[in-house]
């Protein structure tokens, strides 16, 4: 079989549902990688201009950006009392592509663990192969 037919190990589709437990905006430091568009259509929502959002709450890491956190590592955005997003309608691609990311699609194995973090994932719509691989490809993490 050719490379390009070979089908990815998840062809059969997987399982998700967010279960809105907030677990995903919540833990180890690291970075929600955002881009223009995205930083201008969350300065929007919260009402500032872009060059104040900016200051507020995005941080360069070498030549990209990434939403700043809580010293907990939280996302900035999310709420814990509501376990909501704040800007859950403007937030990221990283976030609205969660968690079909390669990182989580490398094995089998990567499923299993990112499915023992994350109470959604394995459960709920079976997402058929082209849903995973468009999001997927929107977010390279």
């Amino acid at each position: 079989m050719e490379e390009k037919d070979k089908q990815p190990w998840y062809a059969a589709g997987l399982k998700f549902k967010c279960s809105g437990c907030g677990d995903c905006c919540t833990g180890a430091p690291g970075y929600v990688w955002i881009n223009k568009q995205e930083i201008s259509d969350m300065a929007a929502v919260v009402g500032m201009d872009v060059q104040e959002f900016e200051d507020k709450y995005v941080r360069q890491i070498g030549i990209r950006k990434s939403l700043v956190e809580f010293p907990n590592g939280d996302c900035v955005f999310f709420d814990n009392e509501s376990r909501k997003c704040n800007v859950y309608n403007a937030r990221p691609r990283q976030c609205k592509t969660w968690p079909f990311w390669d990182s989580n699609l490398k094995s089998p194995e990567t499923w299993e663990r990112t499915c023992e973090d994350c109470p959604g994932s394995g459960t709920g719509k079976l997402y058929q192969l082209d849903e995973i691989e468009s999001q997927r490809k929107v977010f390279r993490i």
